[in-house]
């Protein structure tokens, strides 16, 4: 896609020279050349053209964000082990068989 972008690019500047050079011409057709013929329709063609991969990242983020938010709610996910003491300092008492 890249590619065809920057040949484009290069096509509109050398409209665009050609704009400013000749007798007729002014460097403000041909500003007005290179905005209107290149930037502006490749922004709209690069943008539309990489909405499903924004759209691939977007859900790929929220997915990650519902997997933090499982893990932070998820009580059997905690790092301590399951004998650990409790966050008050008393640990557990079992009972001796």
């Amino acid at each position: 896609m890249y590619l065809i972008v920057i040949g484009w690019m290069y096509v509109v500047l050398m409209m665009s020279v050609a704009e400013a050079t000749n007798t007729t011409g002014t460097v403000l057709g041909a500003i007005v050349t290179f905005v209107l013929y290149g930037v502006l329709p490749v922004v709209i063609v690069v943008y539309v053209m990489r909405s499903p991969q924004r759209r691939r990242a977007i859900k790929a983020q929220e997915a990650a964000e519902d997997a933090q938010r499982r893990r932070s709610l998820d009580p059997d996910a905690s790092s301590e082990a399951a004998g650990a003491a409790e966050p008050g300092g008393v640990a557990p008492v079992r009972k001796e068989p």
